[in-house]
C-alpha cells in the first residue's frame, strides 16, 4: 500500500501524443514557471487539484491496462511539473515497473533545487521515457517566455546524459518569437551533440488553451500572436535539417 499523497489536476485515459503507443495521461498540479503559451494556466496552483495516493491512480490505470499493452503504450505523468511532487512519482512507477507498465515523464525540469537528488535519480531508474520541453534555444527568450532559465531543463538533459536515460525533446513553435532562423540553428546546436535523445518534436503553437486564461481573469501573453501553419513547420524543419524528422 503507497502512503503518499499527491495533488493532481486531471486523469485522461485515451493519449497518443504523449509517448509510445496509448498512453495512460495523468496531469499533476503545481508549475513554479509562468509559460506564455501554457495550456492549463490552472495547474499552477500548487495548493489546488485533488490530493489522491498512487494506489488510487493505479487502481484506475489498471482498467485501462489491455489497450494500454495492445498498443505498446503505458502511462505519462505530465502537469504542470511533475517533479514537484517526486515521492509521488517514485511510488506511482514502482507499481508501473511491477507490473511490466511503460512510463513516461513529460517535463520542463523546473523543479525546486531542494528537491533531493536522491529522489530524482530513483525516478531516473524507474522511468522509461523523458520528455523535455525546451521553450526558446536562446537564454534571454527563455527567460522571458518561461520565467524560468534556459540551464534548468539543459542541465537535466546533461543529466540523462550521464545516466544514458532515454529522451525526447518538445519544442513548440511560435511565430514571431521562437521561430527564427537563429532560434533554431540555437536548437540545432543544443542538439548537435546529444546521444541518447531518441525523438525531436516540433509542435505547432495554437491557442486553444486561451479560454482557460481567460476564465482565470489573466491576461493572456500572446494575444496578438498567430498559431502556426504548416508552412512555418516546414520552414522550421527544413532549417533544422531533414535528418532530424522524427527520430534523430
Amino acid at each position: 500500500m503507497t502512503l503518499c499523497k499527491a495533488r493532481i489536476h486531471s486523469l485522461e485515459s485515451f493519449s497518443t501524443q504523449d509517448g509510445p503507443g496509448i498512453r495512460y495521461l495523468i496531469f499533476m498540479q503545481g508549475c513554479p514557471a509562468r509559460c506564455m503559451y501554457c495550456q492549463n494556466p490552472d495547474t499552477w496552483d500548487r495548493s489546488g487539484g485533488t490530493l489522491v495516493t498512487a494506489d488510487e491512480v493505479f487502481e484506475k490505470i489498471e482498467r485501462c491496462l489491455p489497450y494500454l499493452s495492445s498498443s505498446n503504450g503505458g502511462v505519462t505523468v505530465s502537469g504542470g511539473e511533475p517533479f514537484l511532487q517526486p515521492d509521488f512519482l517514485v511510488e506511482l512507477f514502482t507499481l508501473c515497473r511491477k507490473n511490466s507498465i511503460h512510463t513516461a515523464i513529460d517535463t520542463s525540469a523546473f523543479y525546486s533545487k531542494d528537491t533531493e537528488a536522491k529522489k530524482i535519480n530513483k525516478l531516473l531508474r524507474l522511468t522509461d521515457l523523458f520528455i523535455v520541453d525546451i521553450k526558446s534555444s536562446s537564454i534571454n527568450l527563455h527567460k522571458n517566455i518561461t520565467g524560468r532559465e534556459l540551464e534548468e531543463p539543459l542541465s537535466f538533459i546533461k543529466k540523462l546524459e550521464k545516466k544514458n536515460s532515454p529522451y525526447w525533446v518538445r519544442y513548440v513553435l511560435v511565430p514571431d518569437l521562437n521561430d527564427s532562423d537563429e532560434d533554431v540553428d540555437g536548437l540545432k546546436t543544443i542538439m548537435s551533440n546529444l546521444k541518447n535523445c531518441k525523438k525531436l518534436e516540433f509542435l505547432p503553437y495554437h491557442t486553444l488553451g486561451k479560454h482557460k486564461w481567460e476564465h482565470l481573469g489573466l491576461k493572456y501573453p500572446l494575444e496578438n500572436f498567430r498559431t502556426a501553419t504548416p508552412e512555418d513547420m516546414k520552414k522550421a524543419l527544413d532549417r533544422f535539417g531533414r535528418d532530424y524528422h522524427g527520430k534523430i
